[in-house]
């Protein structure tokens, strides 16, 4: 069954708390925290302080996304900060070596990904995938929410999991953007494992009755 990480970007910064509090009531399995710096995509989200805080809300597991530069700088921070996923832009890291990076997430008992854009195909990634926990592939273009779901997406989540029975069985398959009710069974078919969901979330009249349907 696929696991439904709803986004916080699209949630009510006033009441934060009580926003994430409410995801966990409402059958959320996982919080997923989109941070942008401005630099790597034209917007800011936030930073530790927010993911910090949403984590003293709850019991959840928090799926960082960095979109931002040179990312291996800020893994350890945003792992006190209480982050149990953390994917990252490989064309973001400008110094150190990939492969060194999500080693480095293993080593803490952190889930590590990729997460690849539209435009970027899966052979970028084929190098990494033995030693990727997670794949995040983007199904809008990173640094925006409420975009429309790219449907070209199906296929490149169809290619992902041949990749996943081919050479690593344990790999799981994120998918990130304009997922709602309506097309979510068919990112299910295709493959994956956890759909990321803000605005069909958060602009449901009743959560729990969204994630419910989400879930299938």
């Amino acid at each position: 069954m696929i696991k439904i990480a709803p986004s916080i970007l699209s949630a009510d910064f006033s009441k934060i708390g009580e926003e994430v509090r409410l995801l966990e009531r409402s059958g959320a399995d996982i919080i997923h925290c989109d941070v942008m710096d401005g630099v790597f995509v034209p917007n800011i989200s936030f930073g530790m302080p927010v993911v910090g805080a949403v984590k003293k809300n709850t019991s959840l597991p928090l799926d960082v996304h960095l979109m931002i530069i040179n990312p291996d700088r800020y893994i350890d921070a945003f792992i006190d900060a209480g982050a149990s996923y953390i994917t990252f832009h490989d064309v973001a890291v400008q110094d150190k070596s990939i492969i060194g990076i999500l080693e480095k997430l293993k080593s803490k008992g952190i889930i590590g990904g990729i997460a690849l854009n539209p435009d970027i195909s899966l052979t970028h990634i084929e190098r990494y995938i033995e030693c990727l926990d997670m794949l995040l592939i983007m199904s809008v273009y990173a640094g925006f929410g409420g975009q429309k779901f790219i449907p070209e997406s199906l296929k490149k989540i169809e290619e992902a999991a041949k990749l996943k029975n081919k050479y690593n069985k344990n790999l799981i398959i994120e998918v990130d953007g304009g997922i709602n009710t309506e097309n979510i069974r068919a990112v299910e078919n295709s493959g994956a494992d956890i759909a990321v969901a803000g605005s069909g979330v958060f602009g449901a009249k009743d959560k729990k009755d969204c994630i419910k349907t989400l879930r299938g």
